[in-house]
């Protein structure tokens, strides 16, 4: 086993894409899937309907507006290499299903539309990244289109991201003169990704790359090429898996430019599975013993089987099919009887996977987000956490006999983590809260698609949310009862503090000193039931 791990772990490249909305980040995965074998076909976003299949993008509401909504996990090979891609919501309202899955990569590829350059949602998805120290890698997509000069891009990632640059390609062309890139290490040249190797040329100005481009481009480019050489940065692997250095990439995913430079850079300079922080100590990928974490739960992506996977990151050892593993939360063994690779709603047995790995483990609600499987060892790796809700909403249903098939829908949904429920110690209606707005169409689409549950939503009187804690039970359970119409709880039975607005919220801290009120909830072991 020892011999097989050591063989395998180096093979796996983990990675996320993350980018702001319409940066071309599905076209992007559709394109590395082909190089792998995962696809025949990429489907475009306003894909036809038997082109559905083919797509990271499954949801219908996903299809319609062209946006992912939920992350996407896939897994394929390319070379000697074993890619675990995780295709993350560019959405800001979906930016809590981000973050988790950012705890379960070892790099991100970060894409940017060339015309537009950093993009508010680019900056924030970042500084999760670089609060977590991941590498990234940067692609420059959209060249075949209207694009700024590509010293401007350089400068705009180093001044707003704080992030040295070094170009490993160089667009030849832009715009409907797009023709290929040109790798300033290897001094060679490739068309579109359909040509699979580059091709050496001597000099910048060689007939080989001039030729690509209209006559009155060539010594434009033949200028801008040189300085690149000259001016910038060396690639630099330290630099990079340190994360203070990003190599950057340039091309058009949709018509098919830069793609395989990528995927082949993640292959070379790409981390392999790192050590993962837990409670106790840090566990190494080599090690035995299997330890993974979930960092995802997904309901229903087959409408026909109420199915329930929970996404596992592989942290060390190897999950073999049939194994029992113990679930730290509540002490009691569970078997992994079929786990599952993913590509999107395609799916395959997995007899084993090695540290990296992303697979699906079916379970009827046994599993939450946060949760750690072991082969006994007492240990929880951190960093899957609950962020408060920036809206809080009551569900109004028009038929009250389906109440209790709304709860129960409500609750599997919360686990699943679309929203978050807190019902109230007063026993009013439920509240759910969201990140963002678009995350209330998704729950009301697919409580009417998944449950036939069609449902609306009214005004809660409040509008923030904390949760609620104290060294002092008794005083924390004071504080309670002088709130009890603002109290509830949450999924955990942990008491939450519901604030009109943000004035009373600080108001009530003024007031009660030991009392702690939290943004954010980090994921905590408690009894099982």
């Amino acid at each position: 086993m020892a011999d097989s791990i050591a063989r395998e772990v180096p093979r796996r490249r983990t990675f996320a894409i993350i980018a702001h909305p319409d940066a071309g980040k599905t076209t992007l995965t559709e394109k590395l899937l082909l190089f792998g074998g995962a696809i025949q076909l990429a489907g475009e976003v306003k894909a036809k309907k038997d082109k559905i299949q083919t797509r990271s993008d499954w949801m219908k509401i996903e299809r319609e507006r062209g946006i992912s909504v939920v992350t996407s996990v896939m897994t394929f090979e390319y070379g000697d290499h074993i890619f675990n891609l995780l295709d993350t919501p560019g959405h800001e309202d979906f930016a809590d299903d981000t973050y988790r899955t950012l705890s379960a990569v070892d790099s991100a590829v970060m894409v940017i539309d060339a015309a537009k350059g950093i993009e508010p949602r680019t900056l924030k998805l970042f500084e999760v990244c670089r609060l977590r120290d991941i590498p990234i890698v940067t692609f420059v997509n959209k060249m075949d289109r209207e694009a700024r000069d590509p010293f401007d891009i350089l400068d705009e990632i180093e001044q707003k991201l704080a992030l040295d640059t070094a170009p490993i390609t160089w667009p030849i062309g832009s715009g409907k003169n797009f023709s290929g890139t040109f790798h300033l290490a290897d001094s060679a040249v490739r068309g579109s990704d359909s040509e699979e190797h580059r091709t050496k040329v001597n000099g910048a100005r060689s007939d080989l790359v001039a030729g690509r481009l209209p006559e009155n481009e060539r010594e434009a480019f033949a200028e801008g090429l040189e300085l690149a050489q000259e001016a910038c940065r060396p690639f630099d692997l330290a630099a990079f898996r340190e994360g203070h250095l990003t190599p950057v990439f340039w091309g058009s995913a949709l018509r098919n430019f830069g793609v395989r430079d990528l995927i082949e850079a993640l292959g070379d300079v790409g981390p392999a599975p790192r050590a993962q922080e837990a409670d106790t100590r840090k566990v190494e990928a080599t090690e035995e013993k299997m330890t993974s974490f979930v960092f995802k739960i997904q309901a229903n992506m087959d409408p026909n089987h109420r199915d329930r996977i929970a996404f596992v990151r592989v942290c060390s050892g190897t999950l073999e099919r049939g194994m029992k593993a113990k679930l730290v939360r509540t002490g009691k063994p569970m078997s992994l009887s079929a786990p599952q690779f993913f590509f999107a709603r395609s799916r395959i047995t997995a007899d084993e996977a090695y540290a990296g790995d992303v697979v699906g483990i079916p379970n009827h609600g046994t599993l939450r987000i946060g949760d750690t499987l072991t082969e006994g060892e007492e240990l929880l790796f951190r960093g899957v956490p609950n962020f408060a809700p920036e809206i809080l909403r009551r569900v109004r249903l028009g038929d009250a006999m389906k109440a209790k098939k709304l709860k129960e829908a409500l609750q599997q949904m919360a686990e699943e983590g679309v929203v978050q429920l807190f019902s109230p110690e007063d026993g009013s209606p439920a509240i759910v809260g969201v990140v963002g707005a678009l995350q209330l169409d998704v729950l009301k689409e697919r409580l009417a698609a998944e449950y036939q549950l069609p449902v609306d939503f009214e005004v809660a009187r409040f509008s923030v949310c904390r949760w609620i804690s104290a060294d002092s039970r008794m005083e924390l359970q004071r504080f309670i009862e002088s709130h009890r119409g603002d109290i509830a709880r949450d999924l955990d039975e942990d008491p939450v503090f519901l604030a009109q607005h943000e004035f009373s919220l600080n108001y009530e801290a003024e007031r009660w000193k030991d009392i702690r009120f939290a943004a954010i909830k980090d994921y905590q072991v408690r009894e099982a039931a």
